[in-house]
């Protein structure tokens, strides 16, 4: 058996060493080199690892370096930035502090320290699915929580960033918030605010599909697996889904079961299920109008 056709019947074990090999060596390997040693095409090879692990070898490699890099920069683990930059694989700090933003939704120092210097604004209203949490880094919407109890709605806020400053919203946030609010009552609008949407690399991939699918239409977690390039990692990508921090303007509720029944969501399933139906209802409104604007046709005409 040949080297590729060895590859091709073990892919797991493959992708387990082109995964190593990306973890460990500095600069981390491209596709080129990678299918080289796998004796495999590049895209053979890139198919394989996409299937088995969501990720191209180089979105890989790049969330790799975003765990060593926060792993670094926790307290006790390093005695400076720069010695974080060197741990977690940089080998120059202009890389590393081109890379560390986007990595981190900070700067490093201030992730260094917790987290402690960032500011979130948010501030609670009501809408027609309840109390609704808006909250914003100064890079854009980190979160819209969905609730029945505004002090509970607070409280996650808290958990989820617990080392930085929150900030009530002042007169100006209302602007923001009635636009969030706006986008639950008719979702079809959309959103004209930048999102700060922190998370992993794949759950961020799966962020952006979730944006991909109309309103008035939904996607099963297969098919959204599918659309992904992902045939079997449905499980992983349902996590991710349920891992969503911006309800509404990250339409996670519009991923249902492979039958079409309406599954879990974290923000409640009536509230899905509400969404849904609001969704469909203005979409049938919406393609209504369009006929009525319809040029009329003779019959028998082309």
């Amino acid at each position: 058996m040949n080297q590729a056709s060895d590859a091709t019947a073990n892919p797991t074990a493959l992708v387990a060493r082109c995964c190593r090999w990306l973890e460990t060596e500095e600069p981390p390997p491209a596709l080129g080199q990678l299918a080289e040693r796998s004796g495999l095409s590049p895209w053979q090879l890139h198919r394989l690892f996409k299937q088995a692990t969501g990720l191209t070898p180089k979105a890989y490699a790049k969330a790799h370096r975003a765990r060593a890099l926060r792993a670094a920069l926790q307290p006790g683990q390093s005695d400076s930035v720069t010695d974080a930059a060197y741990s977690s694989g940089y080998a120059a700090s202009s890389s590393f502090y081109r890379d560390a933003g986007a990595m981190l939704g900070m700067a490093p120092g201030d992730y260094r320290r917790g987290g402690m210097r960032q500011t979130i604004r948010f501030a609670v209203a009501e809408c027609t699915l309840g109390s609704i949490l808006v909250a914003c880094t100064e890079r854009g919407v980190c979160c819209v929580l969905l609730g029945d109890d505004a002090e509970a709605l607070v409280q996650d806020l808290q958990q989820r960033f617990p080392l930085a400053e929150l900030v009530g919203g002042d007169a100006g946030f209302e602007h923001t918030v009635a636009q969030v609010v706006a986008l639950v009552e008719q979702p079809r609008r959309g959103l004209a605010l930048p999102l700060d949407v922190q998370g992993t690399v794949f759950q961020q991939r799966v962020w952006q599909a979730l944006c991909a699918i109309p309103a008035g239409q939904t996607l099963s977690y297969s098919e959204l697996a599918l659309r992904l390039g992902m045939p079997t990692g449905a499980r992983a990508v349902a996590s991710a889904v349920a891992a969503n921090p911006i309800a509404v303007a990250v339409p996670c509720h519009r991923v249902v079961r492979n039958d079409g029944s309406i599954s879990g969501y974290r923000w409640g399933v009536e509230r899905k299920r509400a969404l849904l139906l609001r969704e469909a209802r203005q979409a049938q409104e919406a393609a209504g109008k369009d006929a009525g604007h319809a040029p009329l046709r003779q019959a028998g005409s082309a």
